[in-house]
């Protein structure tokens, strides 16, 4: 699959996938910054990549942010097929839990992206889906 990707800086490198059996590639932080105990801060991932029609990307946290005292503060990040405008660079938002200030280095990889195939859902409203409910949340683990 080949996907349009525009980076902001030259300099830093192209998303890239680790080892053979990757399914993730990494991004990288196209700027110095640090994080203060407790605090979120969105990192710029130099990339502005046109996400095929009929595919999202999504933004996940690398492990090794754990070591660093960081996390992905949204979960999973979203990208649209329509978010891949001039102005639309990729932002990671971290936060850091730590007790400390954290470091994040211009090029080091923050996040890992992978494309997956969507569909689009039409809506099909009935009154009652079936008779029974399977339980609540949390209901599976009892």
């Amino acid at each position: 699959m080949k996907i349009k990707i525009s980076r902001i800086d030259k300099t830093l490198p192209l998303p890239g996938y680790q080892t053979t059996g990757s399914v993730a590639f990494d991004l990288y932080s196209r700027i110095d910054a640090r994080l203060k105990p407790r605090e979120w801060k969105i990192l710029p991932s130099n990339l502005i990549i046109e996400v095929p029609n009929g595919y999202a990307l999504l933004i996940a946290a690398r492990s090794s942010l754990i070591k660093k005292g960081l996390m992905k503060a949204n979960g999973v990040g979203i990208i649209d097929q329509d978010y891949h405008g001039p102005e639309d660079e990729i932002g990671i938002l971290l936060y850091n839990f730590s007790a400390r200030a954290v470091k994040i280095k211009r090029g080091e990889r923050i996040a890992q992206g992978i494309i997956l195939p969507v569909e689009i859902a039409e809506w099909n409203e009935i009154e009652k889906i079936k008779k029974e409910s399977r339980g609540g949340f949390g209901s599976t683990g009892h």
